[in-house]
């Protein structure tokens, strides 16, 4: 980026400036001297070469037209003044017109009312300005001349430098560019981003986001977030290696350049901390022109007048670490300081406070700019599973692979979270295709180490030379060795030093021969990066130089006698692979940052024959007879048990490595017990690191993490740092006491939290673990979900939850259920209806709220706009209550979903329901279960329905309704238009009410499903609704156990079916349908298309009629689910008929 060439101090360029300004003054002013237009160009004869304009610049336009902008932004009212009063001395402003500039408000106004005056006097009054303007030594004169001149010229310059690498930056599918990918608005750095390796951190997540986070558009980047803010002054974007971050830098250059964004920034000056690392001393002036040659005055380019964006791209790759304490203070542009200094007051603001400043980091790097000095932090998110298959179909033709190696990461969990990095998911891609087209589809790496050692194969085998001549061969397979050799002793003792970039001279020191760079190999895994002052080196990603470290250390590791992590030979005499595997481990598990650990897991990997063959010819690995891969999976397996009370990733890690090294005995053990929920007692330490492990790579815990049954007090403790990273966690059933919810409050109090559903049900939580966990959901910002089901936090409990929920913004369902709140509490959580905005669901059943419980909630729920489901079940809520809540239904008109189960409601609580519907717009779900509502209620819920236009489903199972009720209702449905789902079992219905119901569906065209289940309809029951069945287009699920139907019924449904292609579910449990009632319902099945669901347990069907039914599908039907369990049929005959079911219907699940 940098050149030195064609440089020119600042005293140089003054020296000879007046003069220069002077001449081409007195050029403007005497026009004689000026010839008019030959061919291309005019010439100034008193001006210097350089002054030719082409045709059309000046003359079409003028002057003051063509530097209006430039003139209304950096004209400053001192300046103004000056102007006015040279232009009175030359006659082209009248005191009469000096006076109307004045009077003409604000100085941008100010500004054209003088370009108004001055251009109706041209070309005289034009000439003088631009003359003045140009003889003026002023900063403003100077940028109003040469700001658009030199922003054009920028452009062009850096739009033919970023265009170069525009082919490297693509990644094809326009969905999956950078840019494209909005970024993610963040507070500041999790603990995790701080203090872990990369890999490890997307590991732990999953790949997963903070569910809380805003999200920027990359438009959007250095932009005001609302109306009353300003720009950000400094911007952090971190990404973890290989996410994106120059790439992201590359694309906002080249958008800006072509003036797609950010059009308010004059200059954008990019740089990169690899470059800035072969400077010293110097200046921010000699920085910009030894960076930006053709920015001949870097003075007007860092003046506060100008926008000036800096982006420093990289900060990880800085050689110097950023001491913001003790730094040197500089204000002046002009001074030089060292380049570790000039950066920091940089960012601190103390040089070139008006500038912006953009600065690009790997997470844990990041957090050395002091969190005060940043405005922004953003962070740049990967790719997501469906951007990976996407880069799957995008990237490969043959779709055959594309799915093979789709379903590779699938079985492989940890490969699929790999490949949330871009750059990773590249290498899985681009090595599976490889195998898979050199047909290794059988054995497709299992292991990180295996997949590696086959990119860094494929690299090398991609510089064979054709026909494969053995001398030529053996010279390509030296170099090969001897090239990753001295590569991997660069890589490793670079990660020692936390060093990614290297010169020239680092390579020469560690022995890597720079033309072998370029071969195919050394190509593959070493990007060279070139500009005019400096060339430096970096492997295509940190874990390739992870990897490439592991190759050299375990090379090595078998002939070495001294210390190999000190590089110097002066160590203590280390003989034998052993001791120095044990001394990997030492480092890698006191390294604080856990920047050793993909490399330990490459170390232990590599002991895997499976995994080191690929290499056979690329590295002196030597015979080994698997002694060393057992001790070293028996000696890591034995650090799991030891270790302090908690797990951490250091811990962890340890599992990945046992994984690595295909020693998967205790975590196929620890995953089938929590597959099967049988964890619970046989938790040891080492179990616990296990079960972290598998937090981040199991398929049974990447929706939901279920450890119900499985941990007490102390397994919590243990394993409480890892649950942090779970998106859904059940901990029910645990006999979790107060103390434990101590533990669990600051698992949700903590930063990197990223829990958003939690369930403690059914477990002894008190008001005191109410409270701690109310203390928790104050500063918690991810939990949308809390079920507390089933506990004893009381009244006072509730009251402490309350009070949490008032503040806490973020939590949309709470689960109380079952936890004698009373009235006390009900009134605490009224409270929090009436100023929370982000509740939608609470269910606080059977809690003896009682009738002035529900009073409370009914009056909150009069102003509350949020709450769309309410659930209160058996809390004895009797007809005061109910009238209670009717009433806010008359003006609440958001809650959509009201469950009022088994609380003693009569006809006068159903009547003031009933009149609210006919009022309310809102309430789609009504639960009316196991109430004392009678024939009245069924009647006035009749009327309610002919009127109300949204309910959609009413519960009325279990009351008082009889025929006539029903029948009132049937007459509603006949003309209502909502209704989509009626149920109505338990309500002593018999063939009456059931005929006008089959009525009213002759001509519903909405209803979905109709419960008639446990009413006496009979056989003449059942055949009305069969007749409603061959007309009706809408009705899916017909249920109709224990109605007494026999065998005319269920013929008459048979022959339903054979007209009907719309019903999908038909209960009939419990009835009398028989071997006859069976055969007409088999030959139905033979031609019916719709129906997917017929369960007709318990109902005397004999083996003749299973047979029947069993010999139906063999044809062309759609079921996918029959129950003919309780049916006579016998134990050989179920098998017999369940085997012939399923070799006609393979799909179909059988219970029988």
């Amino acid at each position: 980026m940098f050149s030195r060439g064609g440089e020119e101090t600042g005293a140089e360029i003054s020296s000879h400036r007046p003069m220069e300004r002077k001449a081409h003054y007195d050029s403007i002013l005497d026009r004689s001297k000026r010839i008019t237009w030959q061919g291309d160009c005019y010439v100034d004869l008193q001006s210097t070469p350089c002054c030719v304009i082409s045709k059309g610049e000046k003359e079409d336009t003028g002057w003051i037209q063509k530097h209006q902008h430039p003139l209304q932004r950096f004209m400053t009212t001192e300046f103004l003044v000056e102007v006015m009063s040279h232009m009175r001395t030359k006659d082209m402003l009248s005191a009469v017109e000096e006076a109307q500039v004045k009077a003409a408000g604000p100085l941008q106004d100010q500004v054209n009312v003088l370009a108004s005056i001055l251009t109706s006097k041209d070309p005289q009054g034009s000439d003088a300005l631009q003359a003045f303007m140009e003889n003026s030594d002023s900063q403003v004169s100077q940028l109003i001349v040469m700001h658009d001149p030199m922003v054009k010229e920028h452009k062009e310059v850096l739009q033919q430098r970023y265009d170069a690498q525009k082919d490297r930056d693509s990644v094809g599918h326009p969905s999956l560019s950078v840019s494209s990918r909005a970024l993610l608005l963040v507070d500041g750095l999790s603990d995790l981003q701080q203090k872990e390796h990369d890999v490890m951190q997307v590991e732990a997540t999953r790949g997963g986001r903070r569910n809380h986070l805003r999200q920027l558009g990359f438009t959007k980047l250095m932009d005001p977030l609302t109306r009353v803010s300003v720009n950000p002054r400094v911007s952090l974007t971190v990404g973890v290696a290989g996410i994106g971050k120059t790439t992201l830098i590359r694309h906002f250059v080249r958008q800006w350049t072509q003036g797609a964004i950010c059009t308010d920034l004059s200059f954008v000056l990019p740089f990169s901390f690899w470059e800035l690392n072969s400077l010293d001393k110097l200046s921010a002036e000699r920085l910009v022109k030894l960076a930006f040659p053709h920015l001949t005055d870097p003075s007007l380019v860092l003046s506060g007048s100008c926008r000036t964006l800096f982006i420093l791209d990289g900060l990880d790759e800085f050689r110097c670490p950023l001491n913001f304490a003790d730094a040197a203070t500089c204000t002046d542009p002009k001074r030089e300081v060292s380049i570790d200094d000039l950066v920091t007051n940089i960012i601190r603001g103390n040089l070139l406070p008006g500038a912006a400043v953009w600065v690009t980091s790997r997470p844990a790097v990041a957090s050395l700019i002091p969190a005060g000095l940043v405005d922004r932090v953003t962070e740049i998110p990967g790719f997501s599973a469906k951007d990976i298959q996407t880069f799957l179909n995008h990237c490969l033709c043959e779709k055959e692979f594309a799915s093979k190696i789709w379903a590779h990461l699938e079985a492989h969990k940890f490969l699929m979270v790999m490949s949330y990095i871009p750059c990773i998911c590249w290498i899985v891609v681009d090595t599976l295709k490889y195998l898979l087209q050199s047909g290794w589809q059988d054995s497709l790496p299992r292991t990180c180490t295996e997949l590696y050692a086959h990119f860094c194969a494929m690299k090398a085998e991609a510089s064979e030379p054709r026909g494969r001549e053995p001398v030529k061969m053996e010279q390509v397979h030296g170099n090969n060795r001897r090239l990753l050799g001295s590569l991997g002793r660069l890589a490793f003792y670079g990660l020692l030093k936390h060093k990614y970039t290297f010169s020239e001279q680092d390579l020469r020191a560690y022995g890597v021969d720079l033309p072998s760079t370029q071969s195919s190999l050394g190509a593959g895994v070493l990007v060279r990066e070139e500009t005019a002052v400096s060339t430096a080196y970096r492997f295509t990603h940190l874990t390739v130089q992870e990897f490439l470290a592991a190759t050299f250390y375990h090379v090595s590791s078998k002939r070495a006698i001294f210390d190999l992590f000190s590089e110097s030979a002066v160590s203590w005499p280390k003989i034998g692979f052993q001791n120095h595997f044990r001394s990997a481990v030492q480092h890698s598990q006191q390294a604080d940052d856990g920047h050793l650990d993909v490399f330990m897991r490459f170390l232990t990997g590599l002991l895997c024959p499976v995994a080191a063959k690929p290499l056979a010819g690329l590295l002196a690995l030597g015979k080994d007879d698997g002694n060393q891969k057992a001790w070293a999976a028996g000696f890591l397996q034995g650090l799991l048990a030891s270790g302090g009370a908690v797990v951490s990733l250091r811990a962890v890690n340890i599992a990945y490595c046992l994984q690595e090294v295909q020693h998967t005995e205790l975590l196929r053990s620890v995953e089938e017990g929590l597959r099967a929920g049988s964890l619970g007692g046989t938790l040891t330490r080492a179990h616990c690191v296990v079960l972290a492990y598998l937090l981040h790579v199991s398929p049974e815990c990447s929706e939901e993490t279920n450890l119900t049954a499985s941990l007490n007090y102390a397994t919590v403790k243990c394993l409480l740092p890892q649950l942090l990273y779970c998106s859904s966690l059940r901990l029910e059933n645990n006999h979790f006491k107060d103390d434990v919810m101590e533990l669990l409050g600051s698992l949700l109090s903590g930063k990197d939290c990223l829990i958003q559903k939690i369930s403690l049900a059914e477990n002894s939580i008190g008001n005191k673990g109410a409270k701690a966990l109310s203390r928790a959901l104050l500063v918690n910002r991810t939990l949308t979900t809390l079920d507390l089901r089933s506990n004893n936090i009381g009244s006072k409990g509730a009251r402490f939850l309350a009070e949490a929920l008032k503040m806490n913004q973020v939590i949309v369902s709470v689960n109380f259920q079952n936890n004698t709140i009373e009235e006390e509490g009900a009134q605490a959580l009224a409270e929090v209806l009436l100023s929370n905005r982000k509740l939608v669901s609470l269910n606080v059943q059977k809690n003896s709220i009682g009738a002035d419980g529900a009073k409370r909630i009914a009056e909150a729920l009069k102003t509350n706009r949020t709450l769309t489901n309410l659930i209160l079940c058996s809390n004895q809520l009797g007809d005061k209550g109910t009238v209670a809540l009717a009433q806010a239904l008359t003006v609440n008109h958001t809650l959509l979903s009201l469950h009022l189960q088994s609380n003693s409601i009569s006809n006068k609580g159903m009547t003031a329901l009933t009149k609210a519907l006919k009022l309310n717009r809102g309430l789609v779900s009504l639960n009316l279960r196991e109430n004392s509502i009678g024939v009245q209620g069924a009647k006035d819920m009749a009327h309610a329905l002919q009127a109300n236009s949204s309910l959609q489903d009413l519960d009325l199972t279990a009351n008082l309704l009889h025929d006539e009720g029903v029948q009132a209702i049937a007459g509603a449905v006949k003309v209502n238009q909502a209704l989509t789902s009626l149920h109505l079992q338990w309500n002593f219905i018999k063939s009456t009410a059931t005929k006008a119901l089959a009525m009213a569906l002759r001509s519903n065209s909405t209803m979905q499903l109709l419960d008639l289940q446990e009413n006496a309809i009979g056989d003449e029951g059942v055949i009305f609704l069969a007749e409603a069945l061959k007309i009706n287009a809408s009705l899916r699920t017909l249920c109709l156990q224990g109605v007494s139907a026999g065998k005319s019924g269920a013929v008459a449904l048979g022959e339903a079916l054979t007209v009907n292609n719309t019903l999908h579910t038909l209960d009939l449990r419990g009835n009398s349908v028989g071997m006859q009632g069976a055969k007409g319902l088999a030959n139905a099945l033979k031609r019916n298309r719709s129906l997917k669901s017929l369960n007709l347990q318990e109902n005397s069907l004999g083996m003749d009629g299973a047979i029947f039914i069993a010999t139906a599908l063999k044809g062309n039907h759609q079921l996918t689910y029959i129950n003919l369990q309780g049916n006579g049929i016998g134990e050989s005959g179920a098998k017999v008929i369940s085997d012939a079911i399923r070799t006609n219907s393979s799909d179909c699940v059988v219970e029988i």
